[in-house]
């Protein structure tokens, strides 16, 4: 006889009261999942997550307040032992980058099936990475299309910028960080940027990460 399976408890954000409702009737019909807490802001996110210690968070990149992608760094720092799963519709390759740099345990598009969204969830709990196909094509097509040449012409104070540029820190953080004026960590990055030939923060993020891997 096999044990039973453990209930994954898990935390639905989004700001649409709809698609909520439509997620936890689904969750409610299957077994081995619990819901134990809903939010509809970034802020009531976290707060939630705080209170309930959920095994995964179910959320949206776009939130009313503010970014879900904030929401799962704040998140993941206050509950280590939570996994973030981003269920959205935007496929943009920034929006992906930027949830995986934040530490994201998943990327899937609202266009999943039931069954799909409910085997991603417990592969999530169980300590998997999900990325959606399509979503995955985009990323490592993007990724492959990067300078990482570039990296190696960065100075080591440059690199430290990189570095935390990667960890998703602000200009102000990275300021902080490195005892730099804000003016200066600008300064920093538009040279990091030519160097790189990149344009955003989430492609230089992506050639630091390919580079150290």
């Amino acid at each position: 006889m096999s044990p039973p399976e453990e209930t994954v408890t898990l935390l639905l954000v989004d700001d649409h009261e709809i698609v909520r409702l439509g997620l936890r009737t689904l969750f409610a019909q299957a077994s081995g999942i619990e819901v134990v807490g809903e939010a509809a802001t970034a802020e009531g996110a976290v707060a939630e997550a705080v209170r309930t210690k959920p095994d995964v968070v179910v959320m949206d990149v776009r939130l009313s307040d503010s970014s879900g992608v904030d929401a799962c760094r704040e998140i993941l720092e206050q509950c280590p032992g939570t996994k973030v799963l981003f269920l959205t519709s935007y496929d943009d390759e920034e929006a992906m980058l930027t949830a995986v740099f934040a530490g994201a345990h998943g990327y899937l598009l609202k266009e999943i099936g039931g069954e799909s969204l409910l085997r991603a969830v417990k592969s999530v709990a169980a300590g998997q990475s999900i990325l959606d196909p399509t979503a995955t094509r985009t990323l490592m097509d993007r990724m492959q299309s990067l300078s990482v040449s570039g990296a190696d012409s960065l100075s080591a104070q440059e690199t430290r910028v990189l570095a935390l540029v990667a960890r998703g820190k602000t200009n102000k953080e990275i300021a902080t960080a490195l005892d730099l004026s804000d003016k200066t960590v600008k300064n920093y990055l538009s040279t990091i940027f030519q160097k790189l030939r990149v344009t955003r923060r989430s492609e230089a993020a992506a050639i630091f990460s390919k580079r150290s891997s």
